[in-house]
Parts: structure tokens; C-alpha cells; sequence
């Protein structure tokens, strides 16, 4: 892995013997980006227009974009500082100036660097809410000191969320927020719009302090960043005297959420990569620190900073943020099949919530307590959501959490549904990335249970339906649609861990003669991975050791393969998967038991296959004798 390619503090393996950061890392981090957006900015501050693939919003959008995110980082900084320069510097100062400057360059409405007015569900919405949160934690040192006609213009672009229109997810508290923000500076506002935004989440809460993002199953990342953040940053705006008890309410929910937040982290400091906004990275974190600013965290303070410092960490040493000193739109380099549509070149600047932590104080335990190991270097995890249908599966001699999906499909609650590479699979990790890439989710090999028509086109995985989730097992249902059939056909799937090892049974109706596939993790890496078959099992191997395997175990053939794809995972340009096959079905209902390893140890599947005993009776169902003597039924 490269080494950064900027100065950064000595480590501190006192403090800190699993990362050796510590707030200084931290703040060289945060300088560095900063100082690399100057090439980029237009003259007047107002914007910065970064290079890359443009937004669906167009340039000028993106360029608020770079401002508005990018500020949200300076004002951590800012006020994590004091307002004040460390003696023979001038970064503080430096950064009030140009975001000052920005400021009053960007509200002038007729000038070439005029900020986009704000209008209903227009984008300029979610980079209004971070300048609104950039501006109450800077309030001494800029807001303050603003020329009051610039305040009364800033106000002015602000007054274009009263009485408007978001879209009904996690937009709702953009509006929230900005609009607490124009009664803390005594401008006119709606309260209505602000408790209607708070109100309206109360929908989606679905208890054990997790939330979907708007109707629906929508679970992930943005249950932590923006689910649980923006309230609690309203609060820090409103006050307690105005908030109404609600942020009782929020640090309860927010403290259930992250009793089980470090389980999604790998011991190499990797989130695992499921979800849509993958881009903002570091903002994985911003749960975490929150629950320190708030005092509600049920997490010791050496763990949050283990947790956050990992996570920050380890992607700088994969180069992140680039040669540049850029965020690049991608995961690890460039890599667009993991953005969206609306991610412009500054984006992935959203990173800017983690480092929310910079607001705690020096002296906070989070920055003193000696850092301590997270829940996967200590033990095998096994834990089970039932909010979102999900299983982590953490193993300690390899650092690995995978996450196994029985809830989360990103779909309305009804009408037409469709599926993603980032929520549809059975199965996700903090070492793989599904395949991505149109070419690839065109096949949809890995970690799906795939009906093939005639032309080889698999059926998707759209609306998952959740049946079971607890200790070591989860299930679900989904309709699998082939072309040429009206009909829909239900595939039932349960999962169960044992040990390093997956189990999936699936119980399939399909019509005669179609194939069921079923495949493993995709891994990927720089060179083409290794690979190996044999009668009922199929593994692949990147050159660090990264293996995954599938065993058959009932109803597949005796032939099997592995599927190489290019340039179709954030990972690496080169990846392959493991798959099982059953052709010929003889129409009905079939049933089809496997094993499924993602590991860095040595895998013999042929031993392992030939250890593990498995019986299906003539209802179904599934009896599975591992080795050790455990036995599993399904």
C-alpha cells in the first residue's frame, strides 16, 4: 500500500497503539485537502470547480458544491481552533479570509460567481445545510464579523427554503437546518417547515435506533450521516430551551444506533462497502464523532477514536486523497460505477462530516484515553439488525466483517421496483465491492441467486422482503421475474453463519429447463486473481491472499466456475467470482444448500465438502452436520 505522499505527524504508540494517530493527524489531514482546492477556485472564492465528471445539476451547481462542502471542513477546523492561529501560522486565518470572501462573492446575485438560487428539490438545498452548519459553528469569526449587507444577502439566498418543497427522504432535514439557522440569526423563517422536517422522520424511525431514509427498506450509510446527524446539529442551533425535548429523544436513538456501529469496520479501519454515496468515505464516522459532541455515546472513548482514526487511516494510505490532494470520485482512485447521477467533482467533499470530531476539544478523552481494539480484533462477531434484515459477520484472524442482506433493496414501499449492485446483493464485506459496472451488473454473478433464461439473462433481485432475522440466521423473499414469463417466481433464502463460513439454502420455483446460478464475493486486485475448480466447489484468489469460495452442498451440478470481469469493481480493475450452477431444472419447487467463504486463510473446499454432511427430507427441509459436530436446520 503507498505511503502518503504528505507530511504527517509522528504516531503516537502510546496513545495510540493500534493507529498512531491523533487530532494532528487529523488536522494535517484536513490542511492538506483544504490547501489543494486552491487551484480550482474561481476568483472571488465563491466556488471551487474540481475537476472530473460533471453532476446532472451542471458546473455552476458543482461549483457551489466545492464551496459549500469544503467550507463545512474549514468551519471544523475553525472552530476546533478557537478562531485562532498556532503561533508562526496562519491557516485559520487564511481560511476565515477566503470563506469570508466566498461568502459575499458568491450572494451577489448578478455577479459572474452568484451562487444558484435555492428552488424546490433543487440541489442547491443539500449544499445550503452545510454552509448552515459551517456558519453556526464559525459564527464568532465570520458570521459576526460579515458586512451586514452581506448578511442580509446571505440571508436573502437562505429565504428561498421557507415554505419550500424537498424530497421526502433525508432532504427534509437540509430544510431543517437552514432554516434554524435563519431564526438563530433573528431572520424571518417557517417553523412549520422546521417541526414538519422534524415530525416527518418520526415516520421512518423503525426502532433499535435506526431509521430507513424516506418510505421504504432503505438502510444504509445515511442512517449515521444524515439520519442521525442533521437533528442532532439542529439541536446544537435551536438550543435546549427550543428544542422540545426531541433532542433527548435524538442521543437516545443515536446511542441504541451505535451499540452496534463499530461491528460495520474492519481491523484494517475499512467500512463495509454497501450502500449509494459510497464516495464520501471518511463521512462514515460522523455517527461516531457525534455521539461524543453530544455526550451519548455508549462506545468507550479510545474506541471511537480507534474506530474513526481506522477508518481515516486506512484510506490515506490507498491514496486517499490523491497525488492532488483531491477527493477523487470513487472509493480508493476513480471509480464511477460506485457514484451516482447528482455526485459532481466535489461530491465526495461530504467526507467533510467525519472529521466533525475536530470540534471536541484537545483535552476531550476521545483525544487522551489510550485507543482500544474494535469488536473484530477481539473475538468472531455475530450480530443480527433485525431493523434493516442484516447479519455482521466479523472474523479476527483476517480483520473481515461481511454483511449479510436481508433487508435492504432501496425501493418504495410499492409500486415498480428496480434493483442496485449496492443493495440487491445477498451479501457484502469491508475487503470486496460488488461488481458495479454496467457490463458486469448486466450478469450479476456475485453474491445473487440468480434464475437464467434460455439467452443466459438472470432475474433480479429488486423488492426484498424480510422474514426472519436473529443470532445467526436471516431470511428473505423475492419475486424473480424471466423475460418471457408473466409470472413471477419466489426465491426464499436463509442464511447462517458458522464459524468463517456463510451457509445459504434456497428454496426455488422456476420453470423446467432454466439454470439457477448461485455466486460468491467478487474479489479484485491489480492482476488477474487465481483461480480454482473442482467437482462442487469454486474458489478465486487475489495475489494478498484474499480468497473466496463456494461449495456445493445440495442441488447444484458437479460443474462449476468462476466469472473474471474487468474494470467492474472499486476495488481493483481486475476480479473474478466463484460460482455454483443447476441446469436443467425439472420445474417446481427445488432446493439448493451451499457454502460461502470470504477469507484470508488457506480454503480446501474439496475436505470441507466432503466433512459437512447435509439431508433434505420430502418437505424440504434442511439438516447440515458441520464438522465440529454442530448441526444446523433449516
Amino acid at each position: 500500500m503507498p505511503a502518503p505522499y504528505f507530511s504527517l505527524p509522528p504516531t503516537d504508540r502510546v496513545r495510540s497503539p493500534l493507529t498512531g494517530w491523533t487530532r494532528a493527524h487529523w488536522e494535517a489531514l484536513t490542511d492538506r485537502q483544504l490547501d489543494a482546492l486552491l487551484p480550482y477556485a474561481t476568483p472571488g472564492f465563491a466556488q471551487y470547480r474540481l475537476p472530473g465528471r460533471a453532476s446532472w445539476s451542471g458546473v455552476v451547481s458543482d461549483g457551489l458544491e466545492g464551496f459549500a462542502r469544503t467550507f463545512l471542513l474549514a468551519s471544523f477546523r475553525i472552530a476546533g481552533a478557537g478562531g485562532q492561529d498556532e503561533p508562526g501560522s496562519s491557516v485559520i486565518s487564511h481560511l476565515i479570509e477566503r470563506y469570508t470572501e466566498g461568502l459575499t462573492t458568491g450572494t451577489e446575485r448578478d455577479g459572474a460567481e452568484a451562487w444558484p438560487e435555492l428552488t424546490d428539490c433543487s440541489q442547491q438545498m443539500v449544499e445550503a445545510a452545510s454552509i448552515a452548519i459551517g456558519l453556526h459553528e464559525t459564527r464568532p469569526w465570520i458570521w459576526d464579523r460579515l458586512d451586514p449587507r452581506v448578511q442580509e444577502r446571505v440571508v436573502d439566498w437562505f429565504s428561498g427554503f421557507v415554505g419550500g418543497r424537498t424530497w421526502d427522504n433525508n432532504w427534509r432535514l437540509f430544510q431543517v437546518v437552514s432554516e434554524q439557522f435563519l431564526a438563530s440569526v433573528g431572520a424571518p423563517y417557517s417553523q412549520s417547515d422546521i417541526d414538519g422536517g422534524l415530525d416527518r422522520i418520526e415516520d421512518w424511525y423503525v426502532g433499535d435506533g435506526w431509521y430507513t431514509d424516506g418510505d421504504g427498506r432503505n438502510f444504509d450509510y445515511y442512517i449515521g450521516w444524515a439520519l442521525h446527524l442533521y437533528p442532532l446539529l439542529w439541536a446544537r442551533m435551536a438550543g435546549p430551551e427550543a428544542d422540545g425535548g426531541r433532542a433527548k429523544v435524538y442521543k437516545e436513538r443515536l446511542a441504541a444506533f451505535l451499540g452496534t456501529y463499530p461491528q460495520f469496520f474492519g481491523a484494517d479501519g475499512a467500512p463495509v462497502h454497501q450502500g449509494r454515496s459510497l464516495t464520501y468515505r471518511f463521512a462514515a464516522t460522523a455517527p461516531v464523532w457525534m455521539g461524543a459532541l453530544t455526550d451519548c455515546s455508549p462506545l468507550a472513548p479510545g474506541l471511537t477514536r480507534r474506530l474513526a482514526s481506522g477508518t481515516a487511516r486506512h484510506f490515506v494510505e490507498r491514496g486517499v486523497p490523491d497525488e492532488r490532494g483531491l477527493l477523487p470520485l470513487g472509493w480508493y482512485d476513480t471509480f464511477l460505477p460506485s457514484t451516482q447521477a447528482y455526485s459532481g467533482p466535489a461530491s465526495p467533499y461530504w467526507a467533510s462530516k467525519g472529521f466533525l470530531g475536530l470540534l471536541l476539544p484537545a483535552d476531550h478523552p476521545v483525544w487522551t484515553e489510550r485507543e482500544v481494539p474494535l469488536p473484530v480484533e477481539e473475538s468472531t462477531q455475530y450480530t443480527a439488525l433485525p431493523a434493516p434484515g442484516w447479519l455482521l459477520h466479523g472474523t479476527p484472524h483476517d480483520g473481515i466483517v461481511r454483511l449479510i442482506n436481508h433487508g435492504s433493496d432501496h425501493n418504495p414501499s410499492d409500486g415498480p421496483a428496480t434493483d442496485d449492485p449496492h443493495y440487491a446483493k445477498l451479501a457484502y464485506s469491508t475487503a470486496t465491492a460488488p461488481e458495479s459496472a454496467p457490463h458486469a451488473w448486466a450478469r450479476t454473478v456475485d453474491n445473487h441467486l440468480a434464475l437464467l433464461a434460455p439467452d443466459g439473462t438472470p432475474s433480479r433481485r429488486r423488492r426484498i422482503h424480510p422474514l426472519a432475522c436473529e443470532g445467526r440466521r436471516a431470511s428473505s423473499r423475492h419475486e424473480a421475474q424471466l423475460p418471457g414469463h408473466e409470472e413471477e417466481f419466489p426465491v426464499e433464502s436463509t442464511s447462517v453463519l458458522h464459524g468463517p463460513w456463510e451457509l445459504r439454502v434456497h428454496r426455488v420455483q422456476a420453470p423446467a429447463g432454466i439454470t439457477v446460478r448461485e455466486g460468491g464475493h467478487a474479489v479484485a486486485g491489480t492482476d488477474r486473481p487465481h483461480e480454482e475448480r473442482g467437482p462442487g466447489w469454486a474458489l478465486t484468489r487475489t495475489a494478498d491472499g484474499l480468497t473466496s469460495a463456494v461449495v456445493a452442498l445440495h442441488g447444484w451440478d458437479e460443474e462449476t466456475g468462476v466469472a473474471h470481469e474487468v474494470e467492474a469493481n472499486a476495488f481493483g480493475p481486475r476480479s473474478a467470482t466463484p460460482y455454483l450452477r443447476a441446469q436443467d431444472h425439472p420445474g417446481g419447487t427445488s432446493v439448493h444448500v451451499s457454502l460461502v467463504a470470504l477469507t484470508r486463510d488457506v480454503v480446501h473446499p474439496r475436505a470441507l465438502r466432503a466433512a459437512v454432511t447435509t439431508s433434505v427430507d420430502g418437505d424440504g427441509a434442511v439438516r447440515v452436520t458441520f464438522p465440529d459436530g454442530e448441526v444446523v436446520t433449516v
